[in-house]
Order: structure tokens, then C-alpha cells, then sequence
């Protein structure tokens, strides 16, 4: 991903990304609205960011990971907000970062994780006290961690390339 690619889609990414983390943490649900809502900012500002011709390859990335991670849903291996929010990062990715793209996901994974057994063992919980997450016993709300990742990987793109 280039700069120029990271400056398109950041503005309008940052604000959909936290709606969805906060969501998440509140409710255990990836509302489907709020991934169209993701999956039409790349739909317009694709074209702009990609260029015409990388933006329609980018689109294979959806249904080839929609279908991968339905999959994992039908074992059980994930939730099903989570695989398609996945599928719906998955055309803002470029194959050629994958590699970037999963050491990404495992920090933010492990930070939020962190972040989240901060607030949910000590008193700061308080703050939002009626989150579902917090009495979600084994789960975990991965929209956060996908939102992050999805983050900072434009953040890296626009900072160091």
C-alpha cells in the first residue's frame, strides 16, 4: 500500500473503525451496517486511492477471504461478525503486506486483549459498566483488534512509505 493509498482511505476508516470497536465491546455484535457502511468507503474511495485498475483486483480479496472465513465460522473457529468484518478489511489489504498484516494483527490482538483485561478486572470498568463484554466469560470482543489492525496498517502505510 502506498502513502497516497493510506491518506484516501484514512478519514474515512478512522471514525467507522472506532464505531465498530466501541460497538463491539458494548454489545458482542459487528452490526452488518456498520460493515456495508466499511465496504462503501472502499467502493468510492477505492478508485481514488488504488487507481482504477488495482482497485478491481482488490475486490477478489472479499470473496475468496468471505469464503475462507465462513468456513471458520461453519467449524466454529470464529464468529460470524468477526469473519465477515474480516472479509470486508480484506480489499483495503494488499497481498504483498501479508506478512506485515499478520504480525499486525497479533500485536493488536495481544494490546487489546490487554487493553480490554484492564478495564474489565479493576475498578476503570465503572466507566462503561453496562458493556457485555465484560461478563462475555471466554470470548472476546475481536473487533477491536481487527479495527486496530485495520488502522494501523494505513497508519504505517502513511507514515513510512
Amino acid at each position: 500500500m502506498t502513502a497516497q493509498a493510506a491518506y484516501w482511505f484514512l478519514p474515512a476508516v478512522i471514525p467507522i473503525a472506532i464505531y465498530i470497536s466501541w460497538n463491539d465491546m458494548r454489545s458482542m455484535r459487528i452490526t452488518n451496517n456498520s460493515l456495508i457502511v466499511l465496504l462503501a468507503a472502499y467502493a468510492v474511495i477505492g478508485p481514488f486511492a488504488f487507481g482504477l485498475e488495482m482497485y478491481l483486483w482488490q475486490w477478489l480479496n472479499f470473496p475468496v477471504v468471505l469464503v475462507i472465513c465462513m468456513a471458520l465460522w461453519a467449524l466454529r473457529a470464529m464468529g460470524g461478525g468477526d469473519a465477515k468484518m474480516i472479509a470486508v478489511m480484506a480489499p483495503f489489504f494488499v497481498i504483498d503486506d501479508v506478512i506485515l498484516i499478520m504480525q499486525l494483527f497479533a500485536a493488536c490482538l495481544l494490546g487489546a486483549l490487554a487493553i480490554h483485561s484492564l478495564f474489565r478486572f479493576t475498578p476503570l470498568k465503572n466507566f462503561a459498566p453496562d458493556w457485555q463484554s465484560w461478563h462475555a466469560g471466554r470470548y472476546f470482543p475481536k473487533g477491536f483488534p481487527l479495527s486496530m489492525t485495520l488502522l494501523f496498517y494505513l497508519l504505517a502505510a502513511a507514515v513510512y512509505r
